[in-house]
């Protein structure tokens, strides 16, 4: 065996094979695939090998489609079959609930360019026979769902990689990895190989390989079973009179999917008694086998399916198959550079493998020789969770996740297992006063205050929360309100090299001592990296903040891009808490909390100070993305509860009101700000996105992006960010509802929801550049009805910034 490579990847499943596939195929040859039994040990060689492009996430369905076309040519360059069946499918709906999902789903499909149809239970009887049409009320027709060969397609990849140049060997364990000064000492049992990076590919491993520098990855292996029946007559008749084979179904209420297998039928099912496989070490003897089937456990699904679909009642069941799979918490994978482990990548916790395994191994093999994913991946970034997703904290919601598979995920739905897992010195206190919360990167943050005990009905629908979030609204918009808002992220950046660190990263001017920027940062192609603000505390000091789920991900990037300054990267988590004050009472509360002076004259917007509140010492921003007039309070965690405390009992002659996550989201839409993760992502350059004016394109510094941002100015960008004005009726946008110009669907909805001041349903939203200022017609598509909508120009909410800037 070799004893040196540019990149080991550890693990012969499908996910492994892919990536050095895509590696190969980027010109990465010197690539060696470790694997420690034979290709397809652990969960590939008995998954039942569907796939889809259906996906929540627009951005994960590309890299699903994707996969998909991408059969074709390892099949051709391997010369392996890899036994697709490429049949289509139905999405069956037995409730309304379920029916508005498919009309979703079906929505979104309109600009990802996925062919799918909502149909009667008639006409999806017709396609897939095996139905009874009586105990459903619609369903959707897809094109692309089909079936392969696993052990085919995993063969397909590793010999293309071969025929590439990349080298295979199995039965080959790794046993440990050690960094070394100039990448990584990869111990196996045949000898050790040095590498420039490599990539955990582990599957039902990941987590050992993980441990092996240090990290424990949030996956956990779930049991999962499907059957396989005798021949069926009904099988062979509807071969026999279409000259096909069964199309795929899902029949997400009863928790099941159903292909053709042979002369018989595949049936499977996410059961609510789920049960995890070995939760803490997984065994490494473990390879070709099955685990007990247990039929019992998901006995209350088959008799679902039995009266669902009648023909399986005489069937004869030939095989129970029970096999082990990974989850990461929210059911997507975990790719890419791991923080603080530099030339070590994830590939790990990909459950849907024939879906997803060809656009994992892309992005990363992009990632990796090109230094960016070329995808918008942030759902499956490793990035997204933190140390926090402990192996105790994850088991539960892997299982909670699992369980729900086919369940509705409402908008307003939020899911109780592992909860509360991080919480702030005023958790009681929000709850005394009625907070309804949320989990916030792991943190319970309020969402809604409900002082009659009003509790969330999960709908698509607006919910029982519509008043009392309108009560918040209206307190900071006519009085005061606050808020907490510990879970951003928070860093100092400190030392003489601090402000040219900063100006070679962010894109922005770099404020001076004791005012605050607003700072896009860009990735090298000058797509959107981040939006944080800066604030400058002193020359050489600075306290940045940004989305909290972003925490990992920016200090990953700070980290990456460290460079030879003299500087310290602090990430504060929750070693710094904060709080913020909002609406046109705010200066007069500020003011009765402090010995400083917070008049205008004494701190005009976008200005920040140290400055003692009651008796704490705290960092003081004036600034609000409520787009009132505002402040925002930084400080320890031991002065949280006395800061909080102090502006309760000074705002309540002024009527203070603490509003939560919801009211924030309908102020917000008042003026048109975008979010992290929404609005702005790595898809969209700062034209497109609005964030222009934020940019100092003629500053000395050779910002990162500089040149992509300088050529998307003078091109003038594809896309533009738009507010819209939605005749909405008893529904709001949540989020990639398609935007019609007329008859055309011209873009999508990246967020909106109802703004109470302004009694307007929003949504925002990309469209073309070419018709961004077109007077219309214009319709946003809700839960499968065109509505109306109003281009929006100005901010609905102090168009000229007059409440925030006086």
């Amino acid at each position: 065996m070799q004893d040196s490579a540019r990149v080991v990847i550890i693990g012969g499943g499908v996910v492994g094979a892919s990536v050095l596939y895509h590696l190969a195929r980027a010109g990465w040859t010197d690539a060696l695939l470790l694997e420690r039994s034979e290709l397809t040990s652990g969960s590939t060689w008995h998954a039942a090998g569907g796939f889809h492009t259906i996906n929540g996430d627009p951005n994960v369905a590309k890299l699903q489609q994707y996969t998909i076309e991408l059969y074709k040519e390892i099949e051709e360059l391997s010369g392996q079959a890899t036994g697709v069946h490429q049949t289509g499918g139905v999405l069956l709906a037995s409730t309304p609930d379920r029916m508005d999902w498919l009309k979703s789903t079906a929505s979104r499909a309109a600009y990802q360019g996925i062919e799918i149809e909502i149909i009667s239970p008639e006409e999806a009887h017709a396609a897939f026979p095996l139905m009874d049409p009586s105990k459903f009320i619609g369903a959707a027709r897809t094109q692309v769902d089909g079936h392969l060969d696993p052990s085919g397609t995993t063969y397909a990849y590793a010999k293309s990689a071969r025929k590439l140049g990349a080298t295979i060997e199995t039965h080959t364990r790794v046993t440990g990895l050690t960094r070394t000064h100039d990448g990584w000492l990869v111990h196996t049992d045949k000898g050790d190989v040095r590498a420039e990076h490599v990539v955990n590919a582990g599957g039902l491993w990941a987590r050992e390989v993980g441990r092996m520098v240090g990290l424990e990855l949030p996956v956990l292996a779930m049991e999962h079973m499907y059957l396989l029946t005798e021949d069926m007559p009904e099988v062979a008749e509807i071969n026999a009179t279409t000259g096909k084979e069964v199309i795929h179904a899902v029949d997400f209420d009863g928790e099941l999917y159903l292909r053709q297998e042979r002369g018989g039928m595949l049936m499977g099912t996410y059961e609510k008694a789920c049960v995890p496989w070995s939760p803490r070490d997984t065994p490494w003897e473990f390879g070709h086998e099955l685990l007990q089937p247990d039929i019992d456990r998901i006995a209350p699904s088959l008799e679902v399916g039995f009266d669902h679909f009648p023909a399986f009642q005489d069937a004869g069941i030939k095989q129970i198959i029970n096999g082990p799979f990974t989850f990461a918490p929210d059911g997507n994978p975990l790719v890419g550079p791991v923080r603080g482990l530099p030339g070590f990548w994830s590939a790990c916790g990909v459950m849907a493998g024939f879906s997803q395994g060809g656009g994992v191994g892309l992005a990363l093999a992009n990632w990796m020789t090109d230094g960016d994913p070329g995808f918008d991946v942030w759902a499956m970034d490793v990035a997204r969770y933190g140390d926090w997703a402990t192996l105790s904290y994850t088991n539960p919601k892997v299982q909670e996740n699992y369980a729900r598979r086919f369940s509705i995920k409402f908008p307003n739905e939020e899911l109780p297992a592992a909860r509360p897992h991080k919480t702030t010195p005023i958790y009681d206190r929000l709850l005394g006063l009625g907070a309804q919360m949320g989990d916030s990167w792991g943190l319970e943050a309020p969402l809604w205050f409900s002082p009659d005990e009003t509790r969330d009905v999960f709908s698509w629908r607006r919910s029982t929360d519509f008043d009392h979030v309108a009560a918040e609204v209206r307190a900071c918009r006519e009085g005061v309100g606050i808020m907490e808002i510990s879970g951003f992220s928070k860093f100092a950046v400190r030392g003489p090299g601090a402000r040219a660190w900063l100006d070679r990263l962010f894109a922005c001017k770099i404020p001076a001592p004791g005012r605050m920027a607003l700072a896009p940062l860009l990735k090298e192609d000058g797509k959107l990296q981040g939006d944080l603000t800066i604030s400058c505390l002193a020359e050489d000091e600075f306290f940045l903040a940004g989305s909290g789920m972003a925490e990992v991900f920016y200090m990953r990037w700070f980290e990456t891009h460290r460079g030879e300054e003299e500087i310290e990267i602090v990430n504060h988590g929750l070693g710094l808490l904060g709080l913020s004050i909002a609406g046109p009472k705010s200066r007069e509360l500020m003011q009765a909390v402090t010995g400083e002076d917070v008049s205008n004259d004494g701190m005009r917007f976008m200005r920040v100070r140290r400055m003692d509140v009651g008796m704490a010492p705290c960092i003081v921003g004036r600034v609000s993305f409520t787009g009132d007039l505002g402040y925002e309070i930084w400080m320890k965690p031991e002065y949280q509860r006395s800061v909080f405390e102090l502006l309760m009992q000074a705002g309540e002659p002024l009527g203070i009101r603490p509003f939560g996550l919801r009211a924030l989201n309908a102020m917000r839409l008042e003026k048109n700000y975008g979010g992290w993760g929404s609005e702005y992502r790595p898809l969209y350059g700062p034209l497109e996105a609005g964030l222009d004016r934020f940019v100092a394109y003629g500053k000395d510094a050779a910002f990162i992006g500089k040149a992509g941002a300088l050529a998307e100015r003078d091109t003038g960008g594809a896309l533009r960010l738009r507010s819209f004005v939605v005749e909405a009726e008893d529904s709001d946008v949540i989020g990639d509802e398609p935007i019609y110009l007329g008859d055309d669907c011209v873009g999508w909805v990246t967020s909106g929801g109802f703004a109470h001041h302004a009694a307007a349903s929003m949504a925002l939203g990309y469209v073309p550049r070419k018709d961004a200022d077109a007077d219309g017609p214009w319709s946003i598509e809700v839960l499968g009805k065109r509505l109306p909508a109003r281009l929006q120009h100005a901010p609905i909410f102090d168009a000229n910034g007059a409440r925030q800037r006086g």
